[in-house]
C-alpha cells in the first residue's frame, strides 16, 4: 500500500457561526490541492472562538495564536511547502 495522503482539518467555532468561512477554505484549498490532499474534513468546534488548521494533526494556523484568521495566500503557502514543497502557485506566490 503506498502512503495515505494529507488530511486538512479545520475546526470552526459554531457559536460564531464561523462554518461558511470554513467552507470556503476548504473549497480554496481543494481547489488547489486537488491532486495532493486526500480530504479537507469540517470539525464544529465546542469552545468559544476556535479557528484552527491542521495538516495530519499539526496545526498550521490557530486563530487564537496569531490573533487573526489567515489570509488564503499564506495559507496555501503553508500547505504547499509541506505537500508540494518547490510547486509554483501562480498568482498567489507574486
Amino acid at each position: 500500500m503506498g502512503r495515505e495522503q494529507p488530511r486538512i482539518e479545520i475546526e470552526y467555532c459554531t457559536g460564531c457561526r464561523w462554518l461558511l468561512r470554513a467552507a470556503w477554505i476548504a473549497q480554496e484549498l481543494l481547489g488547489t490541492f486537488e491532486q495532493e490532499l486526500g480530504s479537507v474534513c469540517l470539525i464544529p468546534g465546542a469552545t468559544g472562538g476556535v479557528f484552527e488548521i491542521r495538516l495530519d494533526g499539526e496545526t498550521l494556523w490557530s486563530r487564537q495564536q496569531a490573533g487573526r484568521f489567515p489570509e488564503i495566500k499564506e495559507l496555501k503557502q503553508l500547505v504547499r511547502d509541506r505537500v508540494a514543497p518547490g510547486r509554483d502557485l501562480g498568482h498567489v506566490d507574486h
